[in-house]
């Protein structure tokens, strides 16, 4: 393997853990709302919608924090 790519793949998968407070905070909100809709809601007469249309899955799509 080419030294520079090696470096490279190494800086990636060494990435650091401390994350500043307005990460942590941000990343929080959204995992807070990636959540199914209530039961109790979707059951309510007036709702249209069946299912929580912002859901975001980890590996589809990604935040650019």
């Amino acid at each position: 393997m080419v030294r520079w790519m090696r470096a490279w793949m190494d800086a990636r998968t060494m990435a650091p853990s401390n994350k500043s407070f307005r990460t942590k905070r941000t990343l929080g909100k959204k995992a807070k709302q990636n959540r199914p809709m209530p039961h109790w809601f979707r059951m309510k007469s007036e709702t249209t919608k069946p299912y929580n249309t912002k859901r975001r899955n980890w590996r589809h799509s990604k935040l650019n924090l």
